[in-house]
């Protein structure tokens, strides 16, 4: 990793891109494919919103001038009045292993820390997938247990595993979120 890793809003460049990291069995992973997808929904709601909406958005990772992967974000209520954010990532194929998904994840949490109130960011990811659960951890999140037969993928249910940071334990905010011009 020679240049920093860091997080932009999508612009409308990146979507042909997104769409084949979405919708190709090879780009999604194994944890990830369920099936194919409406190639046309992310491109309409881009064009409604950006992809960032007060109970949730997505962000490109790059690094240098390489697209390699997106982060997302949405609300997940915790209570009658109360949220938390669950975070997901996925890196193109070649970016996988690399510490590109730790250093995304924990800006990530430093961006939703740094402009929302909530105290609260979880994860979640199969519990076959030891690299995403190395990446997490080593985002500086907790493991907290087992939600057994808890997805749908291929035919079968899967365990997943969750974790979490609060924030009091996350890392202060770093240098390396594109917030736009300003």
């Amino acid at each position: 990793m020679d240049d920093p890793v860091v997080l932009r809003p999508v612009i409308e460049d990146d979507l042909p891109w997104l769409d084949r990291l979405r919708n190709d069995p090879a780009g999604t992973g194994p944890h990830e494919w369920h099936g194919w997808r409406d190639p046309g929904a992310q491109r309409r709601r881009w064009a409604e919103s950006g992809l960032l909406t007060d109970s949730g958005g997505t962000l490109m990772v790059v690094c240098g001038t390489e697209q390699i992967g997106v982060v997302s974000w949405r609300k997940a209520p915790t209570g009658q009045i109360s949220y938390c954010w669950a975070i997901g990532i996925m890196l193109a194929p070649e970016f996988r292993g690399r510490g590109y998904g730790s250093a995304a994840q924990r800006l990530l949490v430093q961006y939703l820390f740094a402009h929302t109130q909530v105290n609260r960011v979880e994860a979640i990811t199969e519990i076959t997938n030891a690299g995403e659960q190395r990446a997490l951890e080593k985002a500086g999140f907790t493991r907290e247990g087992i939600l057994r037969g808890a997805t749908y993928r291929a035919g079968r249910w899967h365990d997943q595993v969750i974790y979490s940071v609060l924030r009091d334990e996350a890392e202060p905010e770093g240098p390396a979120v594109d917030d736009g011009p300003g």
